[in-house]
Parts: structure tokens; C-alpha cells; sequence
């Protein structure tokens, strides 16, 4: 005797059905998830963009500052490329009152390499965070949708695959998003990191030979350090003197 088949219950586990019938907290997880994943690549393409832009800058001002042979030439070469990095140094070297010892002049150096780099880091910190809270994010949402498996376990007094796999199914695909917004962000923060790196090597090996080509001027050379307004509200904008 052949006995009718029992109806059962069509399972679906594609992404959007677990997402519309997932639970509040899985939902609220992946959408953060979500906005995490998609500010990585924001951020990662302007970065890119402003790293390009920087080192093409600074390649501009390099191509005619390696041919100074005197401050005067130098701060004159860096008043045409104030948007290298560069330049601003060699701006920022001109205000703070060169030429002089060659050991204030290195420390100013110095601290104008300090700005560029905080100016080129912007965002860092957040891509780098991302990269480390978005698996911890996701493995909330994975622990929410187990517990939730077993309490409909214990509702429905059955661990059939119908009960317990949309659970399973949303804490895995919470896991997923987790990844796929952290391992962007890793590679991402390394390859930018190590931009950075080079550029502020280069600025640095650079730096020494702009310090010796000023500090070996003549005092007659140095330019007059006015004002100028187009570095105002900036981290070179000049000090006032006291009397």
C-alpha cells in the first residue's frame, strides 16, 4: 500500500529571502555590515586618488628642485608647486626663517614631514578599524542566529532542517557580510599604508638635500617670509612674532 507523500515546508536560503525573514538584531547586523563594507570602498578609491595626485605633484616639483642650486632657486620652485608635498615643505622651510644651523633646519624638516604624512593618513584610522570590528560584527549576528535556531528548536519541539536552516542560514550569512566588508579593508589599509611608506621615504631623502642646499645660501638669500594668504588655516600658516 502505497502511502500519500507528507507536505513539506519549501526551504529557501537565497541571501534576500534570509535577509527579509531574518531577526531584528541579524538585520541590524548586516545592514551596518553593509555600510561598513561599502565606506571601505569609498574611502579606498579617494585615497587612491589622493595618493596619485600627491605623488604626481611631487614628482612635478622634484623634476625642478633637483636642479636648485641656491634657497633663492628652491623657495622659488616651491612657491610654484604649493600643492606638492614638496613644495609645502620647502614653504614651510622658507617661513620658519631659513637659512640657519643646519641641525634647526633638519628639525623643521622634520616636522613639516609630520604634517604631510597626518594630511596624507586621513581616513586611515577608520579603514583601519573597520578592518578590525567587522569580523567581531559578524560573529555577533552568527551567536544571535544560532540562539535563535535553538529557541525555535525548543518552540517547535523538532530539529528538522525546516526549523533550525533559515536560522543557521541567517547567522552564516551575517558571518559572510562580516568578511566581506573586513578583508577589503585589510588589504586595502596595507596597500595605502605602504604608499604612504614610500612617499614619505622619498620625502625624506629629498628633505636632506633641500636642508643643505639652504643651509649653504648666503643670509643675503633667504626671501622674505610675508604672509601668504594661501596658507592660511593650515598646519604652515605662519606664527606671529612676539616683540
Amino acid at each position: 500500500m502505497l502511502l500519500a507523500p507528507e507536505d513539506t515546508k519549501t526551504i529557501q536560503l537565497d541571501p534576500i529571502t534570509l535577509l527579509t525573514h531574518a531577526s531584528g538584531p541579524v538585520k541590524l547586523t548586516v545592514a551596518l555590515l553593509i555600510l561598513a563594507s561599502t565606506l571601505v570602498w569609498v574611502i579606498a578609491v579617494l585615497k587612491f586618488l589622493q595618493l596619485a595626485r600627491m605623488r604626481s605633484a611631487h614628482a612635478k616639483f622634484e623634476d625642478e628642485a633637483v636642479r636648485a642650486t641656491t634657497g633663492t632657486e628652491l623657495f622659488e620652485i616651491a612657491g610654484r608647486h604649493r600643492s606638492a608635498p614638496g613644495g609645502r615643505i620647502v614653504s614651510w622651510l622658507a617661513m620658519r626663517g631659513a637659512p640657519g644651523s643646519v641641525d634647526r633646519l633638519r628639525a623643521i624638516v622634520e616636522r613639516a614631514i609630520v604634517n604631510e604624512r597626518q594630511r596624507a593618513s586621513t581616513f586611515m584610522p577608520t579603514l583601519g578599524t573597520i578592518a578590525a570590528v567587522s569580523p567581531f560584527v559578524g560573529l555577533f549576528g552568527t551567536v544571535y542566529g544560532i540562539i535563535d535556531a535553538f529557541v525555535r528548536i525548543g518552540a517547535e519541539k523538532s530539529a528538522s532542517l525546516p526549523v533550525v536552516a533559515p536560522a543557521i542560514g541567517e547567522a552564516l550569512f551575517a558571518t559572510a557580510i562580516g568578511l566581506a566588508a573586513a578583508i577589503p579593508a585589510v588589504v586595502f589599509y596595507n596597500i595605502i599604508d605602504k604608499r604612504l611608506g614610500d612617499l614619505e621615504s622619498a620625502l625624506e631623502a629629498s628633505a636632506e638635500e633641500w636642508v643643505l642646499v639652504v643651509a649653504e645660501s648666503r643670509p643675503d638669500t633667504a626671501p622674505d617670509t610675508h604672509y601668504d594668504p594661501r596658507l592660511a588655516h593650515t598646519a604652515y600658516a605662519p606664527r606671529e612674532r612676539r616683540a
